[in-house]
């Protein structure tokens, strides 16, 4: 394994972090996890270097923006010595922190949710504009100054959900260890974007890169032009190992989350990792990447990660499972609703009133209303 050194920090990470948001579950329900399988996967990954985890306070919730269960399996899986192994990160829930003494609240139950007495990185979780204000008011970094102190929070740092300009603001409105961001091979102009990766990494803060395989879309069923570009080239890799090279291809990337919940992907990552050298990506194989994203950019309808922050829909439209069955359509160009898996949608289009209150709180910025009533057009319910 090969490690980086976070940001100011002086601590020197593995170059692949384990991002606990998608670990394997029992009959597909995102509330159970599937306990003996995803320790299996925690232990091999620590076992051959990976010494970052990250999680936080929503994942593996029935519904996003409840109390999940990825921090008590983590309390459990690196209890016996584990713990001391590992740099963990966590999330201020902040899609439902509204007074003052939340902050106090939840990180004392976090705490005790994961079995720790301190966490090596606590993150102010999906940070835009608005929310950044919002949280000054409340005094949070007065807060993070405290906990530091107390020894409850060795470094603070934070997610990041919104526009570009935002983000160089609070990256330069606290003394921060990292910043999460959103990074893949089709995101370089998307919320940070890679001129906010160049931002962050020139003043000191770190880069933990999230998504860098799209929710898993850039390593399976890709259309097919990008199939026929990737398999035409001399380098024979497969998708996702050219997209997790494109992220590591960065030096001021520090590292990269991928949500792994079989042991082949874990064992590919880990093999991939191995060779994660900043810049070691040839003129060619850089230009293979301005290829694939003029093949996919000509054909996406939804730029949808699937990360369910748009869920529960108030009147039951299933968002993320519409907007892949729009996508399917799309990259096929086949509107067949078994092909593009919109006949197992129960919560269909049609169900949207257009509140768009779902827009709101879409960390991509998609126009849902209006996929939702081209996806009602489309596939004729």
């Amino acid at each position: 394994m090969l490690y980086r050194q976070l940001g100011k920090t002086g601590i020197d990470i593995s170059v692949l972090g384990f991002g606990c948001m998608r670990l394997p579950v029992i009959d597909r329900k995102q509330e159970m996890i599937d306990y003996p399988a995803s320790a299996r996967l925690i232990y091999h990954a620590i076992e051959n270097g990976v010494n970052y985890i990250d999680t936080a306070y929503f994942y593996h919730a029935q519904v996003f923006g409840q109390k999940g269960e990825s921090e008590p399996f983590l309390g459990k899986t690196l209890s016996g010595g584990w713990r001391q192994k590992v740099n963990l990160a966590t999330k201020m829930p902040l899609f439902i922190l509204r007074r003052k003494e939340q902050m106090e609240s939840y990180l004392e139950e976090q705490l005790e949710r994961l079995k720790t007495d301190y966490l090596d990185f606590y993150l102010l979780h999906g940070l835009d504009g608005e929310t950044w204000d919002r949280m000054c008011n409340l005094g949070v970094r007065e807060f993070l100054d405290k906990k530091k102190a107390e020894g409850k929070i060795r470094f603070p740092a934070f997610s990041f959900h919104g526009q570009s300009d935002d983000f160089k603001r609070i990256c330069d409105g606290y003394d921060w260890a990292y910043a999460q961001i959103q990074y893949n091979y089709m995101d370089i102009d998307f919320q940070a974007g890679y001129e906010g990766l160049k931002y962050a990494s020139e003043k000191g803060i770190g880069v933990v890169v999230m998504e860098p395989l799209k929710g898993g879309k850039l390593a399976n069923n890709l259309p097919g032009e990008m199939e026929s570009i990737i398999g035409s080239s001399e380098i024979k890799r497969s998708p996702a190992e050219w997209a997790l090279r494109y992220v590591w291809n960065e030096a001021g990337v520090s590292t990269l989350l991928s949500g792994m919940n079989s042991m082949e992907q874990l064992e590919e990552n880990i093999r991939i990792s191995n060779e994660a050298v900043p810049g070691s990506l040839s003129n060619d194989e850089s230009k293979l990447f301005d290829s694939l994203r003029d093949a996919m950019g000509a054909r996406i309808k939804a730029d949808c990660t699937a990360c369910r922050y748009c869920m529960p829909c108030a009147s039951g439209v299933e968002i993320p499972e519409v907007l892949s069955a729009l996508n399917n359509a799309a990259k096929w160009n086949d509107s067949n609703q078994w092909l593009t898996g919109y006949t197992r949608v129960t919560g269909k289009a049609g169900k949207c009133t257009s509140c768009r209150e779902c827009e709101e709180i879409c960390p991509q910025g998609l126009p849902i209303s209006s996929l939702m009533k081209e996806s009602l057009a489309l596939f004729r319910e």
